[in-house]
């Protein structure tokens, strides 16, 4: 009589060797299990390899051998670039952190949507209006295609000029910046979709058109006027404050904010959470405003100082002020205290001296705390703080330009013409935002029945009425 042999146990993933886990675990996936559809796998890695060295032979071939400062110039880009980025998670962490528990996933999917949209319409139709279409109306409007030319020449090789591809996800990042900067002043009474469409259409469209006067070296009709705003305090912040205040005045207050005719305050859920962001920004401004050089030169630690001591000035000064006015150290104030520092030696921080970028810091700190009051006094309800940070103190960064530039500042010795400048630029820039955004944002409210959420959603909070989730589940719902 034959015995049958009881099969082997097959041996657990759990039980496998470092060397035979990979196959085990390759194996356990639906249609790998036998040797042929393993032989295919292998197979593509390879074709990958094999296509990527083509097309960097075929690259190679055309241009010459690449130069320390072609490498050294576009890697310092790309690094600052990816710091500019990572602001994302800076503003993410303040404007979450500032407002309320039942709001933080609304938040959060705002500010890390924003970022993608920001990089496809600025793909799309914003770099090439910025920078490298033909002038419809010269100095002021640019229009020509779509998309850009990534092509790498020899003469940028030669000369270590910056390639395209780095250049836009630099530019980019600014942009997104913009866009990030609306999602604070609406926050937690605008309905995602619409948010998402404005979006878009500031960064493809408005924001292009008002930067190219500016950035568009030469062209551009503020440029060419003698503008100052090295690293974009009013290109970047003013702009995206502006459109975001006139978002907010559609909008109207939240719930609860103004009893009486008197602001209420509404406390946010998580200050640790914001205090984070409040660094990560710090951090990523090292490529906001060094980057801003566009290579890596000399004058670039220069401006990582200068951009360091604006920054510690309004931190200090808003916490003093805080202290004076309302008795205690307030922490939200130090937290805008030090971005609005950082807001103020932007648009100059490549043309201070040290003492002047502290000095220019120190005032943007004490400028921001009375900025909350007077908004607040507006019946404006601005939930963190977004448009005394970066509006009010983008304003002042741009005239600080005027006063403290070594080279052209009225109070080192040059007259009062590049204050005068600077003046029409930071108008230009307000009027602009403020109209296109109202258009913008009447548009959108009359094709979408409004963009504020209904009264029953803000009440319960807009991660339920949005998005069909909460942040902190396993948190009493009386906590929010």
């Amino acid at each position: 009589m034959t015995i049958a042999s009881t099969p082997p146990r097959r041996k657990r993933l759990q039980e496998a060797s470092l060397s035979e886990a990979p196959m085990m675990l390759l194996r356990s996936i639906r249609g790998l299990g036998n040797s042929r559809s393993l032989v295919w796998l292998a197979c593509v890695p390879f074709a990958l390899f094999g296509l990527g060295v083509f097309n960097l032979a075929a690259h190679a071939a055309e241009l010459p051998e690449l130069t320390p400062a072609f490498l050294a110039n576009n890697m310092f880009l790309l690094i600052c670039a990816a710091l500019v980025i990572f602001m994302n998670a800076g503003f993410a962490m303040v404007e979450a952190g500032m407002c309320r528990q039942k709001n933080a996933v609304n938040i959060l999917a705002k500010n890390l949507i924003v970022f993608a949209l920001a990089v496809t319409a600025y793909w799309f139709i914003g770099y090439k209006v910025m920078y490298n279409a033909d002038w419809v109306i010269p100095g002021w409007f640019k229009f020509g295609g779509l998309f850009f030319d990534p092509t790498v020449t020899p003469e940028m090789v030669t000369e270590g000029k910056l390639v395209p591809s780095v250049d836009f996800l630099f530019q980019a990042a600014f942009a997104g910046t913009a866009a990030t900067i609306v999602s604070g002043l609406v926050a937690e009474r605008i309905k995602f979709g619409e948010f998402v469409i404005f979006s878009l259409i500031l960064v493809g469209v408005l924001y292009p058109i008002s930067g190219s006067w500016q950035w568009n070296v030469g062209e551009g009709w503020l440029n060419k006027l003698g503008f100052i705003d090295f690293a974009g305090s009013t290109v970047v912040h003013s702009f995206g404050a502006w459109a975001g205040l006139i978002g907010a005045i559609l909008l109207g207050p939240r719930i609860g904010k103004f009893v009486g005719g008197k602001p209420q305050a509404i406390p946010g859920h998580n200050l640790a959470i914001a205090t984070l962001g409040c660094l990560i920004l710090w951090l990523g401004w090292y490529g906001f405003n060094p980057g801003s050089w566009l290579s890596m030169a000399p004058e670039v630690p220069y401006i990582a100082v200068t951009t360091t001591l604006g920054g510690a000035g309004g931190g200090i000064a808003a916490t003093l002020v805080s202290q004076f006015t309302g008795g205690k150290p307030d922490l939200t104030m130090t937290i805008n205290g030090i971005l609005a520092g950082l807001v103020g030696v932007t648009a100059g921080c490549d043309g201070f001296s040290m003492p002047a970028a502290w000095v220019v810091g120190f005032i943007a700190g004490v400028i921001v705390v009375f900025s909350v009051a007077f908004i607040d006094g507006l019946k404006i309800d601005d939930p963190v703080g977004a448009f005394s940070v970066h509006g009010t103190c983008g304003i002042w960064a741009t005239l600080a330009v005027g006063l403290f530039n070594t080279d052209k500042g009225l109070l080192t010795g040059h007259g009062f013409n590049q204050l005068g400048v600077q003046i029409v630029g930071a108008l230009a820039f307000a009027i602009f935002a403020i109209v296109s955004s109202w258009i913008v944002w009447s548009i959108i409210g009359a094709l979408f029945g409004g963009i504020r959420v209904t009264e029953k959603e803000e009440i319960e909070g807009l991660d339920i009425g949005e998005h069909g989730m909460e942040a902190y589940p396993d948190f009493a719902a009386t906590a929010k």
